[in-house]
């Protein structure tokens, strides 16, 4: 046991390497019911607390250094945050229970764990630990394809997490018209873990050249495109195709940018789901448009015709967009009714509700102006390292520089996913997320670049 201690990175490898695959393939299967609400605790974060104690006792030495960085520290800064807010929605206002807001507390810290060992595993500038955990996100995204397929064609059961009954773990089964959420806890998660890992299998294939991992990366590609259309979210779509040519201008692939642009919208309109969900859009928008200059045509008329005798009733045609009507007439304005309630410190978490679908508007009704600071400070120390190293960067024909514009150019996708769905809170995305977060920040701080801000 001392020697695996001398030699912690070995250790890390193989838990993150847990981590990558099972966090996104096992279904999210309740182990321990919670009374009260649809959160249970799941196997995934015994493996997380196993990672949290790993890193306890290597970095205990040197928690000062870590938490100097300022990327670290914005992170403790949060849930310091987080933890007030909990205090104060708990005995000043009373908007959530003691065991419920502490458990979403905690599962917030849980979210960070990985990102933390993402900074460590790869500081020592081993680019093949990095191989590695790529390979294995290809294997992960190659078996959730292959029960996506399992799923629509063989019903293969459907585990998903979108409303308390079905978060006890009930087997569902796809039915036509429906999502494929795959090994997910939902259609918008598996949709938003694409927007993160597509750019990134798209830079690697256009940079290396040898044939059989050319061939790997292209039935990756494809796969995750498969996936990407039938979880039908549009949203992600748009950020997919913003986040690939955005990783591909990073890597100076200017020639693959119309290629993937066309075939991915070649690829995206044989979906007749996907079709009919952003014609959905177009037609409520011209709708709308349309019984706007009817509504003022029928006033004016009525306003000359009242004199006269009262207008007969014109009957009122509604357009409307599920998803869209859901967040701007529920799910937003609830959220808003929080953050007014408490402007500084918000309601607690937990205290909206299943979704919010904005994570934004989920922070600041629940953590208030505060907690949304803090939360954005982690981003925008993100975005400044990144932005201070960018420049020097050489792209060169290397997995390093492949992983790096690819979640260079995911992190736009991603944080425009963000507007729309919960992405942040969503374990199977935001674990995975916080991991490659720290990849990416590792390589920033690495020796062969500039040192981190």
């Amino acid at each position: 046991m001392l020697k695996l201690f001398k030699a912690p990175e070995k250790i890390l490898k193989y838990l993150l390497s847990a981590i990558l695959i099972f966090i996104p393939l096992y279904p999210k299967f309740p182990f321990i019911r919670i009374p009260g609400t649809y959160v249970s605790v799941r196997p995934e974060d015994f493996l997380i607390f196993f990672l949290f104690i790993f890193l306890a006792i290597i970095f205990f030495p040197r928690y000062k250094k870590i938490f100097s960085e300022k990327i670290e520290n914005s992170i403790l800064i949060y849930i310091i945050v987080g933890l007030i807010s909990l205090f104060s929605a708990v005995f000043v206002i009373k908007s959530v229970g003691v065991m419920i807001g502490t458990l979403h507390w905690a599962r917030r810290i849980e979210y960070f764990i990985p990102f933390f060992a993402g900074v460590y595993i790869l500081k020592s500038k081993n680019s093949e630990s990095l191989e590695f955990f790529i390979k294995i996100l290809v294997v992960v995204t190659l078996l959730a394809f292959v029960y996506g397929l399992g799923q629509r064609y063989a019903n293969w059961p459907v585990i998903i997490t979108q409303n308390e009954e079905y978060a006890k773990g009930i087997a569902l089964r796809w039915i036509p018209g429906s999502h494929i959420n795959s090994t997910f806890a939902g259609h918008y998660d598996l949709a938003s873990f694409l927007v993160m890992t597509l750019p990134i299998f798209i830079t690697s294939f256009f940079i290396f050249k040898e044939r059989k991992t050319r061939v790997i990366l292209l039935m990756t590609v494809l796969a995750g495109l498969w996936l990407l259309i039938n979880a039908v979210s549009r949203i992600s779509v748009i950020s997919y195709l913003l986040s690939s040519c955005l990783a591909l201008l990073l890597a100076k692939r200017y020639k693959a940018i119309p290629i993937i642009v066309v075939a991915s919208l070649i690829f995206f309109g044989l979906s007749s789901d996907l079709r009919a969900r952003y014609f959905r859009v177009i037609e409520v928008t011209i709708g709308k448009v349309k019984q706007l200059i009817l509504t003022q045509t029928f006033a004016v008329n009525a306003a000359e015709e009242i004199v006269r005798e009262s207008p007969s009733p014109t009957p009122i045609l509604v357009f409307e967009d599920r998803s869209t009507s859901i967040r701007l007439n529920v799910e937003w304005p609830r959220a808003i009714r929080a953050f007014f309630k408490n402007p500084i410190l918000g309601t607690g978490f937990s205290s909206i509700t299943l979704a919010t679908d904005n994570d934004f508007l989920r922070l600041l009704g629940e953590t208030g102006t505060l907690g949304f600071l803090a939360f954005v400070l982690i981003l925008l120390h993100i975005g400044i390292l990144i932005a201070n190293n960018l420049s020097k960067i050489s792209f060169g024909d290397d997995m390093k520089s492949a992983f790096m514009a690819g979640m260079v150019g995911a992190l736009p996708g991603i944080l425009l996913n963000a507007l729309f769905i919960d992405i942040f809170e969503a374990s199977k995305f935001a674990i995975v997320f916080w991991l490659m977060a720290g990849f990416l920040v590792s390589l920033l701080r690495s020796s062969n670049y500039e040192q981190n801000t």
